[in-house]
């Protein structure tokens, strides 16, 4: 199936579609998000739920926490886009399938999906397999970072006009930067047009997590150390709502985890809730 050209995703990529595919198999509804294209995606074996890190109760808040993400930003583009915003640009996209689930909204937009170039020609490949196609609204922009490319000329080669509005979106990426790196790119995303909304994901420093999880949050540090790639960032809120406004965004909030499960967790019969640990910043221009 592949070529020299294509890489498969990540196994941080490929573990975030799966749980949100098992999110719809094996927790009760009403589910937060539907997603099984990413399965299809990612075609994995079929003992595939068997993974150690696919047990259904031992992730249940690492899984909640995926699909409480995911709403909560394709609620936000829902919500820019009937602001008349019409550019979407997802930073390390992976197995997103927004694009391929929510035709409705996506196609009103121009969506700039960006990740590796091995991995962004695996997943053309993938969507034309399953006959998804690469519509001409949705662009998958090819980034090598390790050669130190700039996501931002290519998503501007691929047709991005900073001039207008967009909203920006990166989940689970910010923790393998440094604290400079999310300075620079806050800096980069605050020059956009004015009326452009940035979500990012960040970590919480232990000390601000649930104690009842910490020794759980802790193995999944030192298995990111082990696999060589390792937590670089954690920001408290206060120090990532005032590096936003120091970067020149006009307004910044702080969205935490109670704030995500009041959202889209409440009432719950199965008691599913998000794992604390990571928040949200939203900033806007």
């Amino acid at each position: 199936m592949h070529d020299r050209q294509t890489v498969a995703p990540d196994s941080t990529a490929v573990r975030v579609a799966l749980w949100r595919a098992m999110h719809v198999e094996v927790d009760a509804p009403p589910h937060v998000i539907e997603d099984e294209v990413g399965l299809q995606l990612a075609h994995p074996d079929g003992n595939w739920r068997e993974r150690p890190d696919m047990h259904p109760q031992g992730t249940r808040g690492y899984r909640a926490s995926i699909v409480g993400r995911a709403r909560f930003v394709e609620d936000l583009v829902a919500e820019q886009a009937g602001r008349g915003v019409t550019q979407y640009v997802l930073l390390g996209a992976g197995l997103d399938t927004f694009a391929q689930r929510r035709p409705e909204i996506a196609s009103r937009m121009t969506v700039f999906e960006v990740d590796q170039p091995g991995a962004q020609a695996w997943k053309r490949q993938r969507l034309e397999e399953l006959g998804f196609g690469v519509p001409v609204w949705l662009r998958l922009v090819p980034v090598d970072f390790e050669a130190g490319a700039s996501w931002w000329e290519r998503i501007a080669a691929a047709g991005f006009d900073a001039r207008r509005p967009a909203i920006v979106a990166s989940t689970g990426g910010s923790m393998y930067l440094t604290r400079d790196a999310v300075a620079a790119m806050l800096r980069q995303i605050a020059g956009l047009a004015p009326g452009s909304t940035f979500a990012m994901t960040f970590l919480l420093p232990l000390d601000l997590i649930d104690p009842a999880e910490r020794a759980q949050h802790e193995m999944v540090y030192e298995r990111a150390r082990a696999a060589g790639t390792p937590f670089l960032s954690f920001f408290r809120p206060e120090e990532i709502l005032e590096l936003a406004r120091a970067s020149g965004f006009r307004e910044a909030r702080y969205v935490s985890t109670e704030d995500i499960a009041a959202r889209y967790f409440s009432g719950r019969s199965d008691g599913l809730r998000p794992s604390t640990g990571e928040s949200f910043l939203v900033a806007t221009t």
